[in-house]
């Protein structure tokens, strides 16, 4: 990364810290609840979630779920052990593998055909969230989001599965900055240094799924999004223009993904376009 983008994309972990906890604070209890819940990884992203919302709410309001598949790696739930243990949270762990074969085993008789990796890890991701969801009905806690801004932008997720959520208090931190923050709080080493993988598959890593690594999508997203730089003129700065495009097209691409379901207008107020009040808008 280019010293001058490394260092606008530098935080203030202290100051991101307590405006991020203040969030969480803020947004889970005025909406009537006490207590969050969130899937827990092992990856570096729902590791500072758990951190963030640990610090936020107490140790004994937020409550992590473990969501292995038989094929996720081992270290997966090694790693995500570590942050139940450093934070002393409570956590359960609920194994997704029956739910997803058996799908599938029902599916391919009809298709008659195997699912892709593609697939497969789409409703893994989904089924993790629908899981979500019932604990959060039954534990009456708010599901927290782990998606951060990098991985957002370039849709870089499972639509109604990992990317959704009631709160997401790290949508707004670049991969590079999730990593800057984690490493403040205290997020275990192990975590912190090994390669992104969504863990959906034997040797799925994020880098070599995306055809880029982070930093490199992290200093292209900020001069596009955050200095509003045309791709050309990104291009100009000396970038290689066929990773600029990528990257510019992919966000484009996965709009739709980053967006209400779309309401088709016939009324004069409809939800989404001309009804918008706040949610706390008050009485």
């Amino acid at each position: 990364m280019r010293p001058e983008i490394e260092a606008k994309l530098a935080l203030n972990p202290s100051l991101v810290t307590s405006v991020l906890t203040g969030f969480l604070r803020d947004e889970v209890t005025k909406v009537g609840f006490q207590k969050a819940v969130f899937g827990l990884s092992g990856g570096i992203d729902s590791a500072l979630t758990a951190f963030l919302a640990a610090e936020a709410l107490g140790r004994d309001r937020v409550h992590a779920v473990l969501m292995p598949y038989r094929t996720s790696h081992p270290k997966s739930l090694e790693d995500a052990l570590k942050v139940v243990e450093a934070l002393g949270i409570p956590h359960t762990v609920i194994d997704i593998t029956a739910p997803v074969d058996a799908y599938f085993e029902q599916v391919n008789r009809v298709l008659g055909c195997e699912a892709s990796a593609l697939r497969r890890g789409n409703r893994m991701a989904r089924e993790r969230m629908v899981t979500l969801y019932d604990l959060s009905a039954a534990m009456n806690a708010l599901v927290l989001g782990t998606s951060n801004k990098t991985e957002l932008l370039l849709g870089y997720g499972t639509q109604f599965g990992d990317m959704a959520s009631a709160l997401n208090p790290i949508g707004d931190l670049y991969k590079c900055q999730v990593r800057q923050l984690a490493a403040y709080l205290g997020v275990p080493k192990s975590i912190l240094e090994k390669a992104p993988s969504a863990d959906l598959w034997a040797d799925q890593t994020d880098e070599k799924e995306l055809g880029f690594t982070y930093d490199d999508a992290d200093e292209i997203l900020y001069q596009w999004v955050d200095l509003r730089m045309s791709p050309d003129e990104i291009v100009g700065r000396g970038y290689p223009e066929r990773l600029v495009r990528a990257i510019v097209d992919r966000v484009r691409r996965n709009q739709y993904k980053r967006r209400m379901p779309i309401i088709a207008k016939l009324s004069g107020r409809t939800i989404g376009l001309d009804f918008r009040y706040l949610r706390d808008w008050g009485t």
